[in-house]
This record gives C-alpha cells, structure tokens and sequence, in this order.
C-alpha cells in the first residue's frame, strides 16, 4: 500500500523526470548531448557515488596515478551526462543503414539469426549510450525480448516504457521469482532475448572480474546452456557526441555440459568480455555501481 509520504515523494520525483525530460528535448539532440556533458561534469564529483567510480577504477588499474584516474572520472562523467541528455532524445536518432550517427558492425549475425528463426541469448553492459543497443537489436530482430528493471516511481516508469517504445523498444520486465521462468519460456517458445549483464547480481554467483571475486547475473549463461542457444555479446562506444558504433560479436563458445562448472567457465568468459570493453574505452563505462561486496568499499583506504 502506497503511503501519503510516498505519494508525495513520487509526484514529486514525476515532476522532476517531466521538467528534465522537458528541458533536455527541447534543446534537440547535438545540444542535449553537450549539455549533459558540461552539467554532469560540474555535479558528478559531488555525488557520493564519485568515491565508488574511483574505487573500482583504483581496482581495475593499481598502478594508475591520481591524476590519471581524475581524468578518466572526469571523461566517465562526460559521457553519462551524455547519455542523460540524449535519452529524452533517442527518437531523433538516424537508426537507418544509410545514417551516420550508428555504425553497425556483425549485423550478419542479428540478420542471420532472425533469418534462421534461431533463439539467442543477447549480452551487453552499460557502455556508452546503452540505450542504443537495444534500438539496433529490434530493428534487426522480429522476436526479441529486451529486459527492463522497473523504475520504483510508477509514473516515471510508465513515461520509460512509453519513451523507449516511440523509438521501437518493447521492453519485457519481468518482476520477482518468475521473471526467470518468464524468460525460459520466451526462448523456449523461440523468441531471442536480451540483458545487461555487467552489474552485481546478489543472488548470481562469484565469478572473476578485474581479479576479483564478483557475484555476476548466471541467468544468460544457464539459458544459453539449456536450450543450446548461441551466447551473442555486444558492445558500443561512442566516437564523438551523439555518435556511435555498435558491434555484434561472434557467440562465446559453449562449454559441454549444464553443470555449475559448465555455467561458472561460461559466466567467466561474459566477464571477461566485459573486461575487454573497459580497457577498451574506460571512460564510457558505468563506474558508479558498486560491482563488489559492500565491505570493499567500506574498508577501502581513504
């Protein structure tokens, strides 16, 4: 049951979405972009979150300077500020073969896929404009289901779900225990889907990541394992403003068997692919999730 406190804090929050989503439309695309950039540059070092951002970058790179690492933050809050200011944007986005604001390289292998009828499991992280990929995989995918986390706010995750499907995004969020079995039966029935798969999973398990131990989301691996379904990450990063370039990999190679050491090399090799794009381009990854166990960060040398 909704309380009188919550109902005030979300319509407050509503009002909030609504003026930004307002504002940052209103200046268009390029200038959105830009704009994004220059706020979240200012307020990012401010937020608590800052100190997270640094502390998984001091454990991906031990050996990197200070200043270093201040230039990477300061790139890292350049490019979410980006994301924030083209979201409210996204339709405007060229997704045709014949823009140039979307590269695609491996579409072979989405078209293929759709072609044979093939279900697959679809792999990303949050790099760059995530919101991108999703955009990219619809176009070339009759039957694919993206997963969405609800937002808490109703109203705003209503206003999410509605945005995303003006640019062609039918998002599947699936809630609580069955949202496992929800996705089983989709790639049982024959439809792809696909999930982020770069955030810490409390109820996933330990699996390498930057050379520590991480919990990591087993839910793609296992699907890929049970139904002999191709592993299919992508990835994204930006060029230069509002431009990108999007790759579909070849399928990560299945280990035999559906055993918890058959999921576990799978699980690693997805981590390690997710390695790969943040040495690829740091500062267009999402640093500011706790990706580790809380006491690494509460016992982190200050």
């Amino acid at each position: 049951m909704t309380t009188l406190t919550q109902k005030l804090t979300f319509a407050a929050e509503t009002t909030g979405w609504n003026a930004y989503q307002g504002l940052f439309r209103s200046m268009g695309l390029e200038r959105a972009s830009d704009a994004g950039a220059a706020l979240l540059r200012r307020l990012g070092p401010r937020a608590g979150v800052h100190k997270i951002a640094r502390i998984n970058m001091q454990i991906a790179f031990p050996d990197a300077h200070e200043r270093e690492l201040d230039r990477l933050l300061d790139a890292m809050w350049d490019n979410f500020g980006r994301v924030l200011g083209e979201f409210p944007n996204t339709h405007r986005f060229d997704f045709s073969d014949a823009g140039d604001q979307i590269e695609i390289e491996g579409a072979d292998i989405l078209d293929e896929l759709d072609r044979t009828g093939q279900p697959a499991v679809l792999v990303g992280g949050h790099f760059a404009n995530w919101e991108v990929m999703p955009a990219v995989i619809v176009r070339r995918m009759k039957d694919c289901r993206i997963t969405y986390r609800h937002a808490n706010n109703p109203e705003i995750d209503r206003a999410i779900v509605a945005q995303r499907k003006a640019y062609g995004v039918n998002v599947f969020a699936p809630k609580g225990g069955t949202g496992a079995k929800e996705l089983m039966k989709a790639i049982k029935d024959g439809a792809s889907v696909a999930l982020m798969n770069d955030q810490k999973m409390n109820d996933g398990i330990a699996a390498p990541f930057l050379g520590r131990e991480a919990m990591t989301a087993s839910g793609p691996a296992r699907m890929a394992l049970r139904y002999g379904c191709p592993l299919v990450p992508m990835s994204i990063v930006r060029k230069d403003g509002p431009r990108f370039k999007v790759t579909v990999h070849e399928p990560l190679a299945r280990p035999e068997g559906n055993d918890a050491g058959a999921i576990l090399k799978l699980v690693t090799q997805v981590n390690r692919f997710i390695e790969a794009q943040i040495m690829r381009a740091p500062d267009q990854w999402f640093w500011v999730h706790r990706r580790f166990d809380k006491a690494v960060y509460r016992n982190w040398p200050t």
